[in-house]
This record gives structure tokens, sequence and C-alpha cells, in this order.
């Protein structure tokens, strides 16, 4: 009894560990940049925080999240969230939208922004 439970513990803890791996390679990993986002935005589904969720950003009509008081400029944009969009928004929100009250002066490097999108694309 006591080897079958010294060997069952260890395959046990080695078949959590693989299937967390597989399921962790089907997202894109949360870039370092995100931080700064992090600090207004929440990710996970439900949870609500100084800014929008972007819990399924991708795709979503800007300025539609239920419960959030978003600028009217961001309101009448028409902008749906997709990669170009994103791209041209994390670059300067200021400049895609004037009158946005995202205090956010943007990512200027093209590959952090890219990151960035990468992560937020996998928010479903």
């Amino acid at each position: 009894m006591k080897t079958y439970l010294l060997i069952a513990a260890p395959i046990a803890v080695m078949a959590v560990a693989l299937a967390s791996a597989g399921a962790a390679q089907n997202a894109a990993p949360r870039p370092a940049m995100f931080a700064t986002c992090a600090a207004c935005h929440a990710t996970e589904a439900g949870k609500t925080s100084y800014g929008p969720n972007l819990h399924g950003v991708a795709g979503r009509k800007a300025a539609s999240q239920p419960g959030y008081a978003y600028s009217p400029a961001l309101k009448a944009s028409g902008l749906t969230w997709d990669r170009p969009t994103l791209d041209a928004w994390l670059t300067s929100p200021q400049k895609k939208v004037p009158g946005t009250k995202m205090p956010f002066a943007g990512i200027p490097d093209p590959a952090k922004r890219k990151q960035v999108i990468d992560y937020l694309m996998t928010l479903k």
C-alpha cells in the first residue's frame, strides 16, 4: 500500500502539471508591458476596476460594456476592437479618439504593442 502511494502521488502531480502547461500554451503570455494596463483594467470576467474590463475585448464594439461611464468621444467613435484598431489606440488613445478620457500616453514600441494585443486577443 505504501509503495502504491509513493508511485501514484508523483504521477498525479505530473499529470496536473502537464495539463496546466497545455492550457497555458493556448493563450498568449501576459506581457510585462501589460502591468501598466492592469493598473486600471481587470481581465477576468465579472471583475471591475477603474477602467472597463478587458475580458472579451476582441471584437467588442468600443464603449459598449454595460456599467462603465465612457467618454462621449469614445461612444461616438464607432470603433470595434480588432488588431488594427487596438494597434492605433495603444499607439496613442488621444490621437485615435480625441476627447477620450483614457489617461494613457500609449505604447510607442510596436513589438511591445503587439505583445499586448496578442494577449488581449486571448481574453475570451
